[in-house]
């Protein structure tokens, strides 16, 4: 059964910096890609970042590339979404999300992933 859990989510400080956790059970992150979104309050859901096995970490734009960074654990089926200098403007749930058929990065679309974690909150607040 394919699953992803996120983890890592809490309430911190702007400026402050945060690693967001997405394990992956039922199938193995050196052969599929996936993919942080986030969701602001009445807000659409938006990428962020698209971890690939056989691909460097890819990002939705240059905003987000300066101060979010994607990485994966092979050895712990995991990958990361690193955010530095938090703002309250990232204030959302972070998702991630897999196609489980390509492991390189092709889409922001949220209807071409058919597999999504719970997503973990972070809120950026002084």
């Amino acid at each position: 059964q394919v699953q992803l859990v996120e983890s890592g989510g809490g309430l911190v400080q702007p400026g402050e910096s945060l690693t967001l956790s997405c394990e992956a059970k039922g199938f193995s992150v050196d052969y599929y890609s996936i993919v942080w979104f986030r969701q602001a309050p009445g807000k659409e859901r938006e990428g962020v970042s698209c971890i690939s096995p056989v691909e460097r970490p890819s990002y939705k734009s240059d905003t987000i590339r300066g101060r979010f960074r994607g990485s994966i654990d092979k050895t712990k089926n995991t990958v990361y979404l690193q955010i530095n200098n938090l703002k309250p403007e990232d204030t959302a749930t972070y998702l991630c999300a897999t196609d489980r058929r390509t492991s390189g990065c092709r889409s922001w679309n949220t209807n071409d992933f058919g597999y999504w974690g719970q997503g973990t909150q972070v809120t950026v607040a002084a």
